[in-house]
């Protein structure tokens, strides 16, 4: 398999860029309070004196919250669990520790290619029977599927996002009477209609290309359906193909409507991640809506201390043309590192990690959804959460993983170049999607060919 160099998953990419915003906007992030977090207890002790590694891209209130699960599993083991954070490129870092002897145990790996990528080096240890069975009885099946390679299973998703949200303020939808939409057309029709109320529709974020990436892969998912959707990310269809085509001609629709997005194209173009949330819901409000998954709440309520539910709601992605409504998603999977010291005591803790138990404590933290379908929703901190983690597992088997975070970083994940820079220029100027469908396709050939 070629070699792809590894980048932040949209998970923690977009909560790092979440956590710079602080310096934007002005505001200091603070943790959620820790209490209510009763270790599991219970344990038979089995793995007393013995100690493990894992490693991970986490940092800050992330870091903390993962800390308090690995705690709990050495409360009810006795295992001993240090945990490192690899900074954003987890390939290089776990590579040169392989190298250097001193293998994690565990990896938390950020992107599904990158898990490939491990598999393939034979860097992996094939999950153990009781971890794919707790995974069979708690999970949907396409999370397994995501954390499988050529067969054997590897990965188990413990952290997930949901990036199918259109968050949007109550108060600019009462003024201008309107209601979440159910289809794209309605979207676009309810953000003319707040354009006219006097505050434009939309706060796009388009400083930096991924957000752009997510906004086309939930219209081409709902539009072109999942099987074409898997063969696009996996480069087996090309971008030239006429259901690209459409959909960036339906994405044209938002982007090429100066009424729909505050400050038109180039003004986008110059609002980050947390900016475009603040003019929606800061002190002096610019637009109506934002697009971006559940992370959205964890800003608007530690960094602009709003109260989410109230002051922020949001609605589904709505459905495109026939299409379903699309859910999209990113996540964090446990693997066991072959250069490890610890299997046992690594197996026994990814299989702590498919238990509701586990996920259950990071939820009532704040700031996390799990995939786990038996995570009680009461563990949630919220309703808008309990939402956004209900919608996720709800849609079992049709979620499908981020489209760019399966691809080449230099097509999928690089600031200035590949998709990211492509979409800002389609944001810039959408009138030729024909011209920008042959574009992506040239940059996507010459990054799979590497």
């Amino acid at each position: 398999m070629r070699h792809t160099p590894a980048r932040p998953s949209r998970t923690a990419r977009t909560t790092r860029t979440a956590l710079s915003g602080a310096a934007v906007l002005g505001l200091a992030l603070t943790a959620t309070a820790c209490g209510g977090n009763a270790s599991p207890g219970g344990g038979d002790k089995a793995l007393s004196g013995q100690s493990l590694t894992v490693a991970g891209v986490w940092t800050g209130v992330e870091q903390k919250n993962f800390k308090q699960v690995l705690d709990a599993f050495t409360e009810k083991t006795g295992a001993k669990v240090t945990f490192s954070s690899t900074g954003d490129n987890v390939s290089t870092v776990v590579g040169s520790q392989i190298e250097g002897g001193n293998a994690p145990d565990v990896v938390m790996v950020p992107q599904v290619g990158v898990l490939q990528q491990f598999a393939k080096k034979g860097w992996l240890e094939p999950l153990s029977k009781d971890v794919d069975a707790a995974a069979s009885k708690n999970y949907a099946k396409v999370w397994k599927d995501y954390g499988t390679v050529d067969k054997k299973y590897y990965g188990l998703y413990f952290k997930a996002s949901h990036k199918s949200m259109v968050w949007y303020s109550p108060q600019a939808f009462s003024q201008a009477g309107v209601k979440p939409a159910k289809t794209y057309e309605e979207m676009l029709k309810s953000g003319r209609t707040l354009s006219d109320s006097g505050v434009p529709a939309f706060s796009v974020a388009g400083e930096a290309g991924w957000p752009l990436t997510d906004w086309f892969e939930n219209i081409y998912l709902s539009q072109a359906g999942a099987e074409k959707y898997d063969k696009l990310a996996a480069h087996k269809l090309p971008w030239t193909d006429p259901s690209v085509v459409k959909a960036l001609t339906t994405l044209g629709k938002l982007y090429g409507d100066k009424n729909l997005v505050a400050g038109g194209g180039s003004g986008a173009l110059r609002t980050d991640f947390p900016e475009s949330v603040q003019q929606v819901f800061g002190p002096q409000p610019g637009a109506a809506m934002t697009f971006e998954g559940d992370f959205v709440g964890a800003l608007v309520k530690d960094e602009l201390n709003k109260q989410v539910g109230k002051d922020a709601k949001f609605f589904p992605f709505p459905s495109v043309d026939s299409g379903k409504a699309p859910v999209v998603s990113g996540g964090d999977a446990a693997v066991v590192l072959k250069a490890g010291q610890n299997k046992k005591a690594a197996m026994e803790l990814v299989k702590y990690l498919a238990s509701p138990e586990a996920a259950g404590i990071w939820a009532k933290q704040g700031g996390f959804i799990s995939p786990n379908a038996k995570v009680p929703a009461s563990d949630y901190q919220d309703e808008v959460t309990r939402q956004a983690a209900k919608s996720l597992t709800d849609a079992g088997n049709s979620v499908r993983f981020d489209m760019s975070d399966q691809a080449p970083a230099a097509f999928g994940g690089t600031q200035g170049a590949g998709e990211w820079k492509l979409l800002q220029d389609f944001l810039r100027d959408p009138s030729d999607p024909k011209a920008t469908a042959t574009k992506l396709e040239a940059a996507a050939a010459k990054a799979y060919r590497n």
